[in-house]
């Protein structure tokens, strides 16, 4: 295992940001990925917050010293990818291309939001934004 692994800063109570997480697989010889719960008061959450980056626009994804944010995130899980299994050889074709993967990014969050919203569910609101609490 890495000292350090990599850490993925998702909302878990988003079904289909859960399925994914639950789903991606990054090759062994990078380290070891870490899910964690963006709705869970955490010291990475607290740095994300501390940079301004609202977790309700994207995910994180945090090698070493290095951050990702939303679609760059997903550029790098791609590249990151063990590409074992249907999954993971369509995550990598679909994200491996940085373009490709800020043009769907804003498509996927926006699926997300009407998801949660349909289900009844609040944003994080991480940075604390008056009236930014409901989709």
């Amino acid at each position: 295992m890495a000292e350090n692994p990599i850490l993925l800063i998702y909302d878990k109570d988003c079904p289909a940001c859960n399925a994914y997480c639950q789903m991606v697989r990054i090759r062994q010889s990078v380290g070891e990925l870490k899910l964690i719960n963006a709705r869970e008061d955490t010291e990475v959450m607290q740095q994300i917050t501390a940079q301004g980056l609202d977790i309700d626009q994207g995910m994180v994804l945090k090698m070493g010293d290095n951050w990702y944010y939303g679609s760059d995130a997903i550029y790098m899980l791609s590249l990151l990818s063990s590409r074992s299994g249907l999954f993971n050889r369509l995550n990598y074709h679909l994200f491996k291309s940085k373009r490709l993967a800020k043009w769907l990014y804003p498509l996927l969050r926006f699926c997300r939001n009407l998801l949660l919203k349909l289900l009844g569910k609040r944003k994080i609101n991480n940075l604390g934004i008056s009236g930014n609490d409901r989709f």
